[in-house]
């Protein structure tokens, strides 16, 4: 860890709407010796099946994160003066060919790995998940994902195609890269395509917290699941901003009605103090569906409770 982080640009001398396009206006990863987080953004949409737009996502994230301040009161902690986080831009990678994308994110990931001890990444659809999977798995072998989302995101094809917003775990779980005991889904909800989807998700290894259950159950024991389920295994957090019902995150390319609130999310990712976090993801945030800001601000304040777990952690 770093001695003396380079923490953001301090708003008591520069208002929060100037100042750089980075996230939370921290230091680019080029003018740090090494980081100990790096957020990255993966403006990629040729995966979905609904609405496109989430190539836009990361700028908009980023743009939503200057509203954030350095200290996080429920956990006590500083994140950024914890941990050096620095934003080390964007991965570019072909918007025509699925499989050259998914196989420039993966080298992305890889490179990253010289500069960042863990990767904090912006979407991008959630095709962008496999390959970053493929990248941690061979640092830290079978990955426990916890992935919050309304979709189960285990679906095989559509139309003949393998790799889409709708597949990552199925082909994450058949390459060997999941824990099978450790998986879990959290906020799923809204119609499915036969009962057998579910079936078939089990198969795969994956539990599911859903949506309904924060309701009936109450938030207390879908945490208590959660940390059991994960216990002190590697864990990839994967979150398509479609977990929060569409009050909350708009701007999306497949909203499903009665997801979790804003607060119901970031109490739930406080617990993950404790876990074992090696790298997360926040996926399908689509900004030309969203207005006054609402999916964006959501969005930074979720990669913020991430940071903070993870400083949190460190400190334990």
């Amino acid at each position: 860890m770093s001695e003396q982080p380079v923490g953001p640009i301090d708003a008591s001398q520069v208002p929060r709407y100037c100042g750089p396009s980075t996230f939370a206006r921290l230091p680019e990863i080029r003018d740090v010796d090494r980081a100990d987080v790096a957020v990255v953004g993966i403006p990629f949409d040729s995966g979905v099946s609904y609405r496109p737009g989430a190539r836009f996502g990361p700028s908009h994230i980023r743009a939503s994160s200057k509203l954030l301040r350095p200290f996080h009161p429920p956990l006590g902690v500083s994140p950024f003066a914890t941990l050096q986080v620095a934003d080390a831009g964007d991965i570019a990678v072909n918007p025509f060919d699925l499989e050259d994308a998914i196989a420039g994110i993966e080298r992305g990931a890889d490179a990253l790995k010289e500069r960042a001890d863990r990767v904090l990444t912006l979407g991008g659809d959630h095709t962008i998940a496999l390959p970053l999977l493929r990248s941690l798995h061979r640092t830290h072998g079978p990955i426990s994902v916890l992935h919050f989302d309304a979709h189960l995101d285990t679906w095989d094809t559509y139309f003949g195609a393998p790799y889409t917003h709708g597949t990552p775990f199925r082909r994450a779980s058949e390459e060997g890269l999941l824990d099978p005991e450790g998986c879990l889904h959290m906020g799923i909800r809204g119609p499915l395509y036969d009962a057998a989807d579910l079936t078939d998700d089990a198969a795969l290894g994956f539990a599911i917290v859903r949506a309904d259950d924060y309701e009936t159950d109450g938030l207390a024991t879908a945490i208590e699941r959660m940390v059991a389920r994960l216990g002190d295994r590697p864990v990839y957090v994967s979150i398509d901003i479609d977990v929060l019902d569409p009050a909350h995150a708009p701007g999306t390319g497949t909203p499903e009605a009665g997801g979790l609130t804003s607060r119901e999310l970031l109490h739930t990712l406080r617990a993950l103090v404790g876990r074992n976090v090696v790298g997360a993801d926040i996926v399908e945030v689509a900004p030309a569906y969203d207005h006054a800001e609402i999916t964006g601000i959501a969005a930074s304040h979720v990669a913020y409770e991430l940071l903070s777990v993870v400083a949190r952690n460190a400190a334990i």
